[in-house]
């Protein structure tokens, strides 16, 4: 014989038939169904009230959550995530509390849960991740010491116009002082740019960039007309290994956040590109909170440089032992009445030369070994691709 298969809701209406015809008592009903006699009066009131559908299960969800987001509130996270899309909930919480600081806004994870439930996130895909590269990080630790300039990866807006974005940033405190579409991009035109800058935020102590024009060149020293120019400020051009982005991983990080907010399409035309620029700009350092700032922004930890940008750029010095010479307009160093080429880019501009041997002399522009000249052979002696930076305490200490 099969077994009898029943569920609580037959159960519950053979209760109320066997009730209603009033043989037994309420004690011995509940002993047969083996329930309480609370249980019993229950489902009596139930079926009184309702009928057959007051036996059906019921939920068991409270009525009143007294942590529940208030229906504002809901709609406040929504509206923000509306005129931020890229903003995960770490930033929108960040945000909505600085502009609404009265309101008790809930956690990150409901944040969370509101997009979700809405249909306002996107699931990321994993993707493993390698150990952090933290040497490019050294000596970041306030306003200025180091920027990072960059030229994004070009792409042509609607109609059919190269863009070429420039960008600076301060490594420190992530503020993003440029990012101005130049044409062409040469130095003539990027050096106004960063002219800009260091008039507006003052000079900084160093400029992080990769190893391509006009950042660097293929000439002794790697030096271009614009990291002489920074020479000549007092600023140090660093050059980050080739092929390792990584060493310039802020900046970078910010390009992948540009990218997605102003160019994921490419807007129509090249002034429209340039004013979707300056609006991010704007946001990205007075509005979007950033998580290695604990979720402030990046305006509230910069402060302007104290060195400005002087109204004559100054000749390089040197210290009283080295020997000054002036490169010839075509590049040539001129040592005992014979030119030995050393860089066109260097053409009218001051070195120093230290001896260091009776036949071997440094050369050096400014703070950078640039080669040796080899004074029995007359020829210069090249140097690794990255040059080494000269101690300028140890250059004080001799020239004292």
């Amino acid at each position: 014989m099969p077994w009898k298969e029943t569920c609580p809701m037959n159960e519950r209406v053979r209760f109320i038939g066997l009730h209603s015809r009033e043989e037994w008592t309420m004690a011995e009903l509940c002993r047969h169904f083996d329930i309480s006699r609370k249980t019993g009066y229950k489902t009596v009131e139930r079926f009184n009230k309702g009928g057959l559908s007051g036996l059906e299960d019921r939920s068991r969800a409270p009525h009143h959550h007294p942590n529940a987001v208030s229906e504002p509130v809901e709609q406040a996270v929504i509206a923000a995530r509306h005129a931020h899309p890229k903003w995960g909930p770490k930033k929108l919480k960040a945000w909505l509390c600085r502009r609404e600081p009265n309101i008790k806004w809930p956690a990150v994870s409901t944040f969370g849960e509101i997009l979700s439930r809405h249909g306002l996130t996107v699931p990321r895909r994993r993707c493993r991740k390698t150990q952090a590269y933290e040497q490019p990080f050294v000596g970041c630790d306030y306003p200025n010491a180091v920027w990072s300039g960059d030229l994004k990866g070009w792409f042509t807006t609607g109609d059919g116009v190269r863009c070429d974005p420039l960008t600076i940033s301060d490594n420190y405190s992530r503020m993003l002082l440029r990012c101005q579409a130049v044409t062409p991009t040469n130095h003539e035109a990027i050096q106004p740019v960063f002219e800009a800058a260091f008039r507006e935020y003052g000079l900084p102590q160093a400029i992080r960039t990769d190893n391509g024009p006009p950042f660097a060149t293929t000439t002794v020293g790697a030096l271009s007309k614009l990291s002489i120019w920074w020479l000549k400020l007092g600023i140090i051009p660093e050059r980050i290994e080739p092929g390792q982005p990584q060493q310039n991983g802020r900046h970078e990080r910010m390009h992948r956040t540009l990218k997605d907010e102003t160019a994921s399409p490419p807007k129509r035309t090249w002034r429209t590109q340039q004013k979707a620029f300056d609006h991010f700009r704007e946001e990205y350092n007075h509005e979007r909170p950033h998580e290695s700032l604990d979720q402030q922004t990046p305006a509230e930890f910069y402060v302007p440089s104290p060195r400005s940008y002087p109204l004559i750029v100054p000749e390089m010095t040197y210290p009283d032992h080295m020997v000054l010479r002036k490169i010839h307009h075509q590049g040539d160093l001129k040592w005992k009445g014979r030119h030995i080429y050393l860089s066109i880019t260097l053409a009218r501009e001051l070195i120093g030369l230290r001896q260091v041997s009776d036949r071997l002399w440094d050369i050096y522009f400014g703070p950078i070994k640039l080669a040796q000249l080899d004074t029995h052979d007359q020829r210069l002696i090249h140097l690794p691709r990255k040059p080494k930076r000269e101690n300028s305490n140890k250059d004080k200490k001799e020239q004292k």
